[in-house]
């Protein structure tokens, strides 16, 4: 596939470094940035020839396959409106809207265009994610009751972000839209989210926006999702995902303390990896800091299902129920009340979609806990089915 990238900063250079990893055959040839400096010096960096600060003449570029957009928040819907219009396949950065009004008119035209839109969610892509998702999908974890995800770092890398017009919020808009969907993969994305309770506020830097957030969704089969975001976090970048079932936990950490450690005086200097604050002392730098945080499965994904003509494992629709889920978020952060999230275009599961089925002992009582006790006793809680009395009953190791 040839690609043209829309956008020449942080992310344009993370996704264009993936595509030209190693021997991969998707390649940028075509560069859109607002100041055509940028974009004469993305192109050279990457081995192409063309650019411009034309989007439209990026998107309708004979040569160009797939449209890649890691512009700014508040340029996504223009450019998916312009690559509808040009029946131009497209990728989008996240968050896909700053609304969900604003991601459902882009859901709209890329549907009505019938041209590929895929929603570039990376942390559902990383190793340990899809690894953990292959261990849900098999039963390891029973029926998944709770999930929490967490990503704080000392703030982003541009001004728009700060900017709480441009960007449709701060740390929630940003990396709640990562915590969200991996909630939603773990607790199965069939499941309707029903409310939000989020806790935001602006508690450094001076801005319009919330710099850290914390809240709460919960699903129409009881499963809880928390998530955990913060621009104010010292100390660099901190991914950690957890998930708990009836029958098994799983802990992630996707960034900085995963195994790589190194202590330096500061002689070498240089990049240590994504948002790290320093370079001497202790160090957390990242084997492979593109594969750590999911985009060559991700691109593979992408590109594969375009060429086998299905969807990819995130889709716009994805997107729109994210954004949807983070309007319900920031108006429980004004209203201080658990809030709905509306969604006029739900395509899952409606309602309950499990019996909460309780463990049986015998015929007579259910089985609350059974532990084995420091002196080899093995203790049973019991509850009749009947009464509702509780007892327990130990056996002498």
């Amino acid at each position: 596939m040839k690609i043209a990238m829309l956008g020449s900063g942080f992310i344009a250079r993370f996704y264009a470094t993936s595509l030209h990893a190693q021997r991969r055959i998707d390649r940028v040839t075509m560069v859109y940035s607002r100041n055509k400096a940028n974009a004469q010096r993305f192109a050279s960096d990457y081995g192409f020839e063309d650019f411009t600060d034309d989007m439209a003449e990026a998107i309708n570029h004979p040569s160009v396959d797939v449209v890649l957009i890691s512009l700014p928040n508040h340029l996504h819907g223009e450019a998916v409106a312009a690559c509808a219009k040009a029946k131009k396949h497209v990728l989008c950065t996240k968050p896909l809207g700053r609304t969900g009004a604003e991601a459902k008119r882009m859901l709209n035209q890329v549907e009505e265009a019938g041209i590929f839109a895929g929603y570039l969610e990376d942390l559902c892509y990383t190793p340990k994610f899809l690894k953990s998702m292959e261990s849900i999908k098999a039963g390891a974890l029973g029926r998944i009751l709770w999930t929490k995800s967490r990503e704080t770092h000392p703030g982003p890398h541009s001004d728009w972000f700060w900017d709480k017009e441009k960007s449709g919020g701060g740390a929630m808009i940003d990396l709640a839209c990562h915590c969200i969907e991996i909630g939603r993969n773990y607790i199965g994305k069939h499941v309707k989210p029903i409310e939000v309770s989020c806790w935001a506020a602006t508690q450094v830097h001076p801005i319009d926006a919330e710099d850290h957030a914390i809240g709460l969704i919960k699903y129409a089969n009881g499963a809880i999702s928390q998530f955990e975001v913060s621009w104010c976090f010292r100390g660099g970048m901190d991914l950690r995902d957890e998930v708990m079932g009836t029958e098994g936990t799983i802990w992630i950490n996707n960034f900085l303390r995963t195994g790589f450690e190194t202590f330096t005086t500061g002689g070498g200097g240089g990049y240590v990896a994504e948002k790290a604050e320093v370079d001497k002392g202790w160090l957390f730098p990242v084997g492979d800091e593109a594969h750590e945080l999911g985009y060559p499965n991700m691109f593979t994904d992408m590109f594969s299902a375009l060429e086998e003509k299905r969807e990819p494992l995130e889709t716009f629709y994805d997107g729109y129920v994210v954004n949807a889920i983070l309007d319900a978020a920031y108006k429980s952060a004004k209203t201080k009340l658990w809030e709905p999230v509306v969604l006029e275009d739900w395509r899952g599961d409606e309602g309950v979609t499990y019996a909460n089925e309780k463990a049986s002992y015998d015929a007579d009582h259910f089985l609350i806990k059974e532990e084995k006790l420091p002196n080899g006793d093995m203790k049973l809680i019991l509850k009749h089915k009947v009464s509702g009395e509780l007892h327990q009953r130990v056996s002498h190791g």
